[in-house]
């Protein structure tokens, strides 16, 4: 066998090992990318129901909360920006304003949602109430699936961007268009990072 021929066969098992592991790499990036995108499927499934909630746990304080408008206000609009930053971080998971949009708008709706809460405490007709009592535990619970959810995304964005950035994948993301993906991080103040206090 002659020389060229032996180089000629050597560069053609060299590209097409490099093609395979190119493809390789492509389809566990695509897997990757898939289970982050699917674990803020189940983040988006329960801000859905925490903001499906919130009108109702609202019109049921409203009559006895009447003089309580500004706080009643505060929580309408912290919803509507919350819902906002939902669509648009439905829209494209993992991209980094959008998490943070969100981040900041679910912080916003939990304050707000923390002080209607605390007022109505004052309110023993309310508390009483069996509606206020009903939406209050699921809200509570819809908490705790928003938490679970929450560490079920970002540990798939971390295995994403681990595998992102591994050699040999680092050399092929870019060009494959696999994007760094970002963390739906936690909230930053320790007023805000408690749980809303719910009435029962």
């Amino acid at each position: 066998m002659s020389v060229g021929i032996l180089v000629v066969v050597v560069g053609a098992v060299l590209f097409g090992v490099l093609v395979i592991a190119a493809i390789a790499i492509y389809n566990r990036l695509v897997r990757l990318r898939n289970r982050y995108k699917n674990a803020y499927s189940q983040i988006d499934v329960q801000l859905k129901r925490r903001h499906d909630l919130i009108p109702n746990l609202v019109t049921a304080a409203k009559a006895y909360l009447s003089h309580e408008r500004e706080t009643l206000e505060a929580v309408v609009q912290a919803r509507g920006n919350a819902v906002g930053a939902a669509d648009r971080a439905r829209q494209s998971p993992g991209s980094a304003p959008a998490m943070q949009a969100l981040a900041a708008s679910e912080s916003v709706l939990s304050g707000a949602l923390s002080r209607l809460l605390v007022v109505a405490e004052a309110y023993p007709d309310l508390k009483a109430q069996g509606t206020i009592s009903e939406l209050s535990e699921d809200l509570r619970s819809t908490e705790n699936k928003i938490s679970f959810a929450r560490q079920a995304y970002n540990d798939a964005v971390t295995e994403y961007d681990n595998g992102r950035d591994a050699f040999p994948a680092v050399l092929f993301a870019g060009a494959f268009g696999f994007a760094p993906a970002a963390l739906l991080q936690s909230i930053d103040s320790a007023e805000e990072r408690q749980a809303p206090k719910i009435v029962l």
